[in-house]
């Protein structure tokens, strides 16, 4: 690089009023044309910033202080009189005891440097002969002149050049290169060696730029190496036991990473036992702790449904955070025997007449304050034989079970099934003799009818609480109300309200607006507005919360019914919640309930062999394919079973899909693809599908009421089935004379013994009383015309359809098969 000709213009300073200052021009100026080894050249424009110290004179004006000619750096001493006037000796003081501990700090930092030299110097013995062929720079430099630091480097390094010492000579060329320029200082020595482009201490100090030296890391590695020399041997680590979690199924590369050694170790390991593997394939639970043992680490076995162990709490409750908690009652009993309406008059609402055909077909949840300020749970179940699983589920859930009879109907089958739901749960009964007011009730007789079923009332000596009661009037309303808390002081129910929420799916359903609309029971713990929450294959963050008055609260504690928002489906009904910590453990555990379910689906829809041999042999039942679409979960699962009860072994009802919501377009689709009929209960199809239906003629069938469903399929199945075959006897012919006839064949000459004979009529021909032939009878004259029938006593001409062997004296059986219509 080459300075132009150009001369450089310089700062000037100029006054541009009466004790002011201004800076005409900045900085310096110029340009500078580069020379590149292939000829190429280019011209740089660069500028040079100079800094000028300015202080006032002893006249009012502004000089300019000059540094210290030959160190580069400004002295007290080389200021004139004219600079320091203006300066008090305080200050001037100040200013030569930073310029002493400048000094100071400088000479400290070359010391420094030179007691890490000495100490490189006495190294071990070991160590210093594999240093030897190393090169190694002196470190003891002269003192570094004051003016060099103090200008910050802006001075040229050779004014403050200390003597270069070491095991290379240093040799300074002036060879010129081929342009006549001077060429760059070098280091010659023994093996000339490429300059490694780093700036140290030593090369600022003493502008050696080309030098190699060692790095300090690799100086500390040897050293290391020579005191393991020293000692006898490298050392080796102490092997870390681990405990290696093996799941049912791992890969190779997975158990290396876990183990914290090579996977091709662990392939080795797998080869050993006879198993090539790579190390995307993966191996079960006992190979991979066969080698988890071969290196030495321990194991733990862990299963895919270990992730459910966060909802397991079986620690007891501590007594002192236990509160009392409002008892959960559930009403239990036959169809229409006045249970819902029992539960109206203690709410004071009009449910039942909101009702479908005026019975209830939903499980429904309530909360009722009495006068006392005392909280009561009813849970409604439906009475219809269709609602089993319904009445099953709410005795489960439920403290108290009042058990409600019809003062003039007395105990019924669905009785009968509610009393041995609550004997199975194990909970205690109070049966309300309902409907006294109505003419021809007769309480005595339902108390005597109790007693069959080891329910014995308290007036006859039992345990049994047994009011007379009237939903209508409201009579012994206040006694059973009364019987209730009773009963639940004896129980002395409490929960800890501190706890993580735990409760159990009352009912789910699916609404277009606000997605899925779950009815829970809270059980354990306080339930609250934000909390994450799974329930069998669904989970979610609780959007709302509300009562059964459509009352948005804040949270719930145990016995408290409630409706969510804010799950990813619809539950089971009967399905248990929990709320966990985060969102990521309760979708890993819905995923994990849903996979499982998944899977059971597919084992119970295969096939078995022997399904396959009856479809070949052409035994199989017939199949009635319908898809259930219903307004909850529990009325999907009451109607399935109801129609599932009636197949049998020629006909069977096949459910395709059962699910929750709407009839929507890809119901329609798999009803046209498998021929199935839709059920709609309580829900109506959209509009594209309904569009899609009636293009298609699918056929969907819309119910209300639960009993037209299966009344329905009933029939339909009925249909499907094979009619009876009745045979009625008619008569007897005896044969007299066989005539043989060119057109028409053998004809039999007979003689009615017996009732009737008629055309068309099945016959049997028998010879010595052994059936010979069975078919049917081909004409039937009486002289030469044809007659429908001829009766006992009278001559006729018979001709059999495709046989011809009779013979005089052999006897004809006729009769006649009637088909009878056949019901499930």
């Amino acid at each position: 690089m080459t300075d132009s000709n150009e001369t450089l213009k310089k700062d000037t300073l100029t006054v541009a009023k009466p004790g002011r200052l201004q800076l005409t021009k900045t900085v310096e100026s110029g340009k500078v044309k580069q020379n590149f080894t292939h000829g190429r050249s280019k011209s740089v424009t660069v500028e040079v910033r100079k800094t000028r110290t300015f202080a006032q004179g002893a006249s009012g004006g502004m000089v300019e202080v000059k540094p210290q000619g030959g160190a580069g750096g400004f002295s007290a001493a080389a200021m004139d009189d004219e600079s320091l006037r203006h300066l008090t000796a305080e200050e001037k003081q100040a200013r030569l005891r930073a310029l002493k501990i400048a000094e100071e700090e400088m000479k400290r930092a070359t010391e420094r440097v030179t007691q890490q030299q000495e100490e490189e110097i006495r190294r071990p013995k070991e160590s210093q002969r594999e240093l030897e062929a190393a090169p190694v720079v002196d470190m003891n430099l002269p003192p570094v002149d004051m003016g060099f630091a103090l200008d910050n480097g802006k001075k040229s390094a050779h004014a403050a050049k200390p003597a270069a010492k070491g095991h290379y000579p240093v040799e300074e060329e002036g060879e010129r290169t081929e342009k006549g320029k001077p060429g760059k200082l070098k280091l010659r020595g023994s093996n000339e060696r490429r300059s490694s482009g780093k700036i140290t201490v030593q090369n600022a100090l003493s502008n050696i730029e080309d030098q190699r030296m060692r790095s300090l890391a690799s100086i500390r590695r040897a050293r290391e190496k020579a005191i393991k020399k020293a000692h006898g041997g490298v050392q080796e680590t102490e092997k870390v036991i681990r405990d290696v979690v093996i799941p049912e199924a791992i890969t190779v590369q997975e158990l290396a990473n876990r183990m914290a050694v090579r996977t091709v170790d662990v392939i080795k390991a797998l080869m050993k036992l006879g198993m090539m593997a790579t190390a995307t394939q993966s191996i079960d639970a006992d190979t991979a702790e066969l080698v988890v043992g071969e290196f030495g680490h321990k194991f733990k076995r862990v299963t895919e449904g270990d992730v459910e162990n966060v909802l397991r709490d079986d620690e007891e409750e501590d007594a002192a955070n236990l509160v009392s908690r409002p008892p959960v009652v559930t009403i239990m009993g036959h169809v229409d025997h006045g249970k819902t309406s029992l539960l109206d008059a203690l709410r004071k609402t009009d449910v039942a007449a909101k009702e479908a055909g005026g019975i209830t077909q939903h499980i429904g949840a309530y909360q009722v304050e009495l006068e006392g300020g005392q909280k009561v749970t009813f849970l409604d179940t439906p009475g219809h034989e269709a609602f089993t699983a319904m009445r099953a589920r709410g005795a489960k859930i439920t403290d108290i079970v009042v058990l409600v009879v019809a003062a003039d109907d007395g105990i019924m089958e669905q009785t009968k099934e509610a009393i041995a739901h609550a004997k199975a749960a194990e909970v205690p009964i109070v049966v309300a003799v309902n409907k006294i007011d109505k003419p021809g009730a007769d309480a005595n007789r339902v108390k005597q009818e109790l007693m069959q079923h080891s329910l014995v009332p308290e007036e006859f000596g039992g345990d049994t609480i047994v009011v007379e009661v009237s939903a209508k009037t409201g009579q012994g309303l206040d006694k059973l109300v009364e019987s209730l808390l009773l009963q639940a002081d004896v129980l002395e129910l409490k929960a800890n309200p501190g706890r993580v929420a735990s409760g159990i799916v009352v009912e789910a359903k699916l609404d277009p607006g606000k997605g899925a609309v779950t009815t829970i029971l809270v059980q354990r713990g306080t339930l609250r507005t934000g909390d994450i929450v799974v329930a069998g294959p669904a989970y979610g963050r609780v959007r709302t919360m509300s009562d059964d008055k459509n009352q948005l609260v804040k949270e719930a504690t145990p016995g408290t019914p409630l409706v969510i928002l804010g799950l990813s489906q619809a539950p089971e009904a009967g399905d248990t919640f929990s709320v966990v910590e985060n969102e990521k453990t309760a979708r890993d555990i819905a995923e994990y309930r849903e996979r499982r379910i998944r899977e059971q689906n597919v084992v119970l829809s295969a096939r078995t062999m022997e399904s396959l041999f009856g479809e070949a042999a052409g035994t199989n039942a017939k199949e009635l394919p319908v898809i259930i679409k219903a307004d909850v979960q529990g009325s999907v699962e009451a109607i399935v079973g109801s129609v599932a009860k009636y197949s049998g072994e020629e006909v069977a009802v096949k459910v395709l899909h059962a699910g929750v919501g709407g009839i929507s377009e890809s119901d329609v689709t798999l009803a046209k693809a498998t021929g199935a009929m839709i059920i709609a209960f309580n829900v109506r199809a959209a509009p594209k599908a309904k569009e899609l239906a009636t293009r298609d003629k699918v056929n969907i069938r819309y119910y209300s009421i639960i009993y037209e469903v299966v009344d329905d399929v009933k029939a339909a199945l009925s249909g499907m089935l094979s009619p009876t075959l009745k045979e009625n006897f008619l008569g007897y012919a005896e044969i007299r004379e066989v005539f043989n006839i060119s057109k028409a064949g053998k004809v039999a000459g007979c003689m009615v013994t017996d009732g009737v004979i008629k055309r068309g009529c099945k016959v049997r021909l028998l010879r010595d009383n052994v059936v010979i032939h069975e078919g049917t009878l081909k004409t039937l004259k009486r002289f030469k015309d044809e007659v429908k029938e001829v009766k006992s006593g009278l001559e006729c001409g018979m001709a059999f359809e495709n046989y011809e062997d009779i013979r005089q004296g052999d006897q004809i059986e006729c009769f006649e098969v009637e088909e009878l219509a056949r019901t499930v």
